[in-house]
């Protein structure tokens, strides 16, 4: 059995456990509550209705509890648990995630596919639009690459968009990555990114969902997810978000728990800043480089320099000679325009390119290597 670690959990009841947590209208709280006040998910089962209706639960719970539906739930979870790299994670067990822990509405149970001793490391979670401009995507790939790089984990909601391109971006640099769903893991949403899922779990990380393994996504399963992506991480940087962005939600909910939250700055005329400048406005650091959210998180990691591809980069050359747009750099260098920023991203990063009034300069150290 792959529950981790559940040696002080017998079969009996980490099967009722699971019983419990499909029943309808019980959240983490009602679950809590059923386990204090009886002693055990088994005692919990098989008390009198009138014990759940004295604790305020509604009655379709207690009904509920001896359905077949919900036994035969319990018994395929448990059929899943037996399958090498599955596991279930209980908030009583010594291997929950100690930040998580500490939230306010921590997930009772934690279904993991891939590495479940991720969720004990140093994480940074990278979000953002779902429908993210190409920019912002390049952005979030070079940043996840680098501190992932430097041995944080990156992790996201496996959205489109900004979570896909963090989860990529640390994978590219090799390192971990970890996709909390809003969904149950045999329900992987969205479908899209079902071959993103799989080479996060070889890639030796892995998928996190509270929801029972056939859950279906629901709307009000994503406010949710967020709460436990901005629980497991240190702080939550948010690369480009619209002001009714989801992402917003998981900063606050970061906010609210003691963690750091970044916010990449944008166009004022780009509807897809506006998040972001809201929660500078609200708090929240705005960076520039991954350098200063590593500041602020000092002590957690070691990351080298940030890399670029090579010292004598065909952009940096023409750079060198001239302070140029981003449209002039693309027609001077033949490459194509995605390419070019992409490649400024990385040099930016590196510190060896920066912006100024619409022109890229390259930089010596802290100097311009050109005057313009």
């Amino acid at each position: 059995m792959n529950a981790c670690d559940s040696s002080s959990c017998s079969p009996a009841e980490l099967e009722a456990r699971l019983r419990l947590h499909q029943l309808p209208e019980i959240g983490p709280r009602r679950f809590r509550t059923l386990i204090q006040a009886f002693g055990s998910a088994c005692s919990a089962l098989s008390a009198p209705a009138r014990a759940w209706a004295a604790l305020g639960l509604p009655p379709a719970c207690a009904e509920a509890r001896r359905s077949a539906e919900v036994r035969t739930g319990a018994s395929a979870t448990m059929a899943w648990l037996e399958r090498p790299g599955q596991c279930l994670l209980m908030w009583d067990d010594p291997g929950y995630p100690a930040l998580l822990a500490e939230t306010d509405d921590a997930p009772p149970l934690l279904f993991v596919a891939g590495e479940a001793a991720l969720l004990e490391r140093p994480q940074l979670a990278v979000i953002g639009s779902r429908r993210a401009t190409p920019p912002a995507l390049d952005t979030a790939r070079a940043f996840s690459r680098h501190l992932a790089a430097g041995g944080f984990t990156i992790t996201s909601g496996l959205a489109l968009g900004i979570d896909g391109a963090a989860h990529r971006g640390a994978l590219q640099a090799t390192g971990a990555t970890i996709a909390v769903l809003g969904s149950g893991l045999q329900k992987l949403y969205p479908q899209r990114h079902a071959a993103l899922a799989e080479a996060i779990v070889e890639g030796g990380g892995a998928l996190v969902s509270e929801f029972a393994l056939d859950a279906v996504p629901q709307p009000g399963n994503f406010p949710r997810r967020n709460r436990i992506i901005s629980g497991l991480s240190l702080g939550v940087l948010v690369v480009e978000a619209s002001l009714a962005s989801g992402s917003l939600i998981t900063a606050r909910l970061a906010a609210e728990q003691g963690r750091e939250v970044y916010a990449i700055p944008g166009s004022i005329h780009h509807p897809g800043a506006k998040g972001c400048h809201q929660l500078i406005r609200d708090g929240a650091l705005l960076v520039e480089s991954v350098e200063q959210i590593v500041d602020s998180l000092r002590g957690w990691q070691n990351l080298p320099p940030a890399p670029v591809d090579t010292p004598d980069h065909p952009l940096l050359a023409l750079l060198i000679a001239a302070p140029q747009t981003t449209e002039a750099l693309a027609q001077n260098s033949g490459l194509p325009l995605a390419q070019v920023l992409a490649s400024l991203t990385e040099l930016e990063l590196a510190g060896q390119v920066s912006n100024e009034a619409g022109r890229w300069f390259a930089r010596c150290g802290s100097v311009h290597c050109a005057s313009g």
